[in-house]
């Protein structure tokens, strides 16, 4: 039986905060699928037509750059594409806003909230056994759902904190499922992390990572 082939577009543009990106093909290398990184704002991008998933990452440029960052235009376009052969996406962080931008939605500054944030994440299979709390690290946020995007996941301070495609194997999240406690120094340092009232050492949102891959599985 052949693997699933999963692509990872990379979105960070400071290569000094590419851990992030890192920790994504970290948390992939133990589910059963080939998987491939592409750097979409270097000009690489993914071959559609070998591609079983998607993942996009995160990034500290933002979705209303596109004037100076051309490169996010032509990703929305992308998310247009997959959407539209029904390949199954998983937008994270910048990928998330990326995603809902594209599809006629809005995104806004924010201040930064970069803590463990305790989430009300709906049954979906994207999310069974995740943990209820998740670490969050962003400046952005999703302030209107794109179309067809319906709110699957809030927080106290964030009602579309995840989504997902009423129609299309397509989903979203604001929180980052592949940072772990072995990144905390790193957020403190860049981005102000605060441990809140759990700290970091239970917070652990990789299973989506396992149960994404195993819903391209089924549909590869």
């Amino acid at each position: 039986m052949t693997e699933s082939m999963l692509v990872v577009v990379r979105n960070e543009v400071d290569p000094d905060f590419d851990y992030h990106c890192d920790a994504i093909a970290d948390a992939l290398e133990s589910v059963p699928a080939t998987v491939r990184e592409v750097d979409y704002p270097a000009g690489e991008r993914p071959d559609l037509a070998r591609a079983d998933g998607v993942v996009l990452s995160g990034s500290t440029a933002g979705v209303y750059e596109a004037d100076e960052r051309p490169w996010i235009d032509d990703e929305a376009a992308l998310v247009r594409a997959l959407l539209e052969r029904s390949v199954p996406t998983l937008g994270i962080c910048f990928g998330h806003q990326l995603v809902n931008a594209a599809l006629g939605g809005t995104v806004e500054a924010a201040e930064t909230t970069c803590r463990p944030v305790r989430a009300d994440l709906d049954s979906d299979p994207l999310f069974a056994e995740v943990p209820p709390t998740v670490p969050v690290a962003h400046g952005d946020v999703v302030t209107e759902t794109g179309e067809g995007l319906e709110v699957v996941g809030r927080a106290d301070y964030y009602r579309a904190f995840a989504t997902r495609h009423r129609d299309a194997p397509l989903w979203t999240v604001q929180f980052h499922p592949e940072l772990t406690a072995a990144h905390r120094d790193r957020l403190v340092a860049d981005f102000g992390w605060t441990d809140g009232e759990s700290g970091f050492a239970a917070v652990d949102a990789r299973r989506i990572f396992d149960n994404f891959a195993d819903i391209v599985a089924e549909r590869a």
